[in-house]
């Protein structure tokens, strides 16, 4: 039996949480006992403790925009002192084979294996352009020999941080996965949700963009894509579901404030983070990835595809190498509002065309994004480098 520590940046439940989540689900527990630190309670830390994993609370060293002032500066050093002595005490119990940082946004496992020598993995889910010292200084992170393998979510990302010899030759490709909940719903079931939720009817085509509120999510370009279609096209509504990051809560009162300016209330709905996220892709038609920036990979993408919906992505990042262009979708260029609403036209016009990429959709995420693939190549990473 070896002895993993997983720490983690939040207890939220999108992409990155997601992904901790169903690995350490479905982790061989014959072969690997999972410890998971998390910086706070939340939905993640009980979806944790359902599927009997041991969650401790601790300082994770998250590094953010803002901690460079002093206040903030001297919180963080106490929380590296906090931080270590609690994983320490863990280490005296468990005596931890690898520790496992999921995403380079949490220092914890950095400082911990510095002294303990523990194998040491980065799971890197970020591409971050700027600011410019956030970028450099992780580049240096991964560089350092404490740094044993880096799990990278797509090959966008592994190209983006892969600078020099030093994080290449550490670095491989493990794209996301997802369980296939194949949620039944009968055709009746599905209209009632979409006329309570949505108050639309089953003739009415439902465009939906799941995710952050924030400022490169695509919401707005889709806002302003959708009131140029609805112009012409009294039969489509759209949804937003999901809510700002923490103390940005200004995108979501700007979004509201644009719905109402455009006269679109009737017509647009958001819909906060959800955990049943699965029967809310069962309502929606066409689902629209329009990120302005490269997402490192993009989860709910392949939520869509399970649910048999055609995506209209952005073609940049990781949604390059999931959205295959006119056979699971459309791949639009990122910040092109035209090509946004030629893709959507295409697909409200075309039922037949929309079946048949969400059919395609489904197969290739079968096929490519299952869970299954996802765990049994991250235990296949945990055994090469115990070796």
């Amino acid at each position: 039996m070896k002895n993993i520590l997983f720490i983690h940046q939040s207890a939220e439940l999108y992409g990155s949480d997601k992904t901790l989540l169903l690995l350490l689900k479905y982790l061989d527990k014959a072969k690997f006992y999972p410890v998971v630190i998390l910086p706070n309670d939340g939905p993640l830390k009980n979806e944790l403790e359902k599927v009997n994993i041991e969650v401790h609370i601790a300082p994770v060293l998250k590094l953010y925009r803002k901690m460079f002032s002093p206040k903030n500066l001297i919180t963080f050093f106490l929380d590296i002192k906090k931080g270590v002595n609690i994983s320490n005490e863990l280490h005296k119990k468990y005596h931890f084979d690898i520790v496992y940082s999921n995403t380079l946004a949490v220092l914890l496992g950095l400082f911990f294996v510095r002294k303990t020598k523990i194998k040491h993995i980065w799971h890197v889910h970020e591409i971050i352009e700027s600011p410019s010292v956030f970028k450099k200084a992780f580049m240096k992170i991964l560089s350092l020999k404490t740094t044993s393998l880096i799990i990278y979510n797509s090959i966008a990302t592994k190209v983006f941080w892969e600078a020099n010899s030093k994080i290449s030759k550490k670095g491989v490709v493990v794209w996301n996965g997802i369980e296939n909940n194949d949620l039944s719903m009968s055709n009746e079931e599905i209209s009632k949700l979409r006329e309570q939720l949505f108050n639309a009817t089953q003739n009415e085509i439902i465009i939906g963009l799941v995710g952050r509120i924030s400022r490169w999510k695509g919401q707005q370009i889709l806002l302003d894509s959708f009131e140029e279609l609805s112009k012409n096209n009294k039969n489509i509504k759209l949804v937003y579901v999901g809510s700002p990051p923490p103390n940005q809560e200004v995108f979501l009162q700007h979004l509201k404030e644009q719905i109402k300016e455009k006269q679109l209330t009737d017509k647009v709905t958001i819909l906060p983070f959800r955990n049943d996220i699965i029967t809310i892709w069962r309502c929606i038609d066409i689902a629209v990835v329009p990120s302005t920036e490269p997402e490192p990979f993009g989860l709910v993408a392949i939520e869509a595809m399970f649910a048999k919906k055609p995506v209209i992505g952005s073609n940049h990042g990781g949604l390059t190498e999931i959205v295959v262009n006119n056979e699971t979708g459309f791949l639009v260029e990122p910040n092109n509002q035209k090509q946004l609403s030629e893709a959507l036209q295409e697909l409200i016009k075309n039922q037949e065309l929309s079946e048949q990429f969400g059919n395609a959709g489904l197969q290739r995420a079968k096929s490519e994004f299952s869970v299954d693939k996802y765990v049994s190549s991250i235990e296949n990473l945990f055994d090469k480098i115990l070796k």
